[in-house]
């Protein structure tokens, strides 16, 4: 997104629902990309990676929510420094390779943000377990007639 695309408020760039930061935590670097393309890879920028600070990102949206981005991202999308790392190359074009991070982003915090529903235990139902049990029966028999008889001698 060009910069007059990106959704701004008082505080900053809104980088998902609710969560502002400010312009300069948010870093780009452009470098050349990889694979087919022709003359385009060799001659332009247009892999994009955006950097992001994960102390920035813990302030607005708390201890839970980024250890969940932790875990969402895995330890490979995170440097040494602990900022958070976004790469795409899909495209051709560096303003879209952009547009990609940014929408990356989002998702991750988005995903990260929502409180995961806690699992109650359950217990299986009484005609359940008869099925069960019923279906193991028929499957033993199964088993059994394709034996071949035993000769006690």
């Amino acid at each position: 997104m060009p910069e007059s695309d990106i959704p701004t408020s008082g505080s900053g760039i809104e980088i998902a629902p609710g969560i502002c930061v400010p312009p300069a935590a948010l870093q780009f670097s452009f470098a050349r990309s990889s694979g087919p393309g022709g003359q385009n890879v060799n001659k332009l920028e247009t892999k994009a990676q955006l950097r992001v600070s994960l102390r920035v990102i813990e302030n607005r949206i708390g201890a839970p929510a980024t250890a969940r981005l932790l875990a969402l991202a895995g330890p490979s999308h995170f440097s040494t420094d602990g900022d958070l790392l976004i790469t795409s190359e899909e495209t051709r074009s560096q303003r879209m390779n952009k547009d990609a991070c940014l929408k990356r982003l989002r998702s991750l915090l988005v995903s990260a943000i929502r409180v995961p529903r806690t699992r109650r235990a359950t217990r299986p139902t009484r005609s359940s377990r008869e099925r069960r049990l019923k279906q193991k029966s028929c499957r033993a028999t199964t088993k059994r007639s394709r034996s071949s008889p035993r000769d006690d001698d």
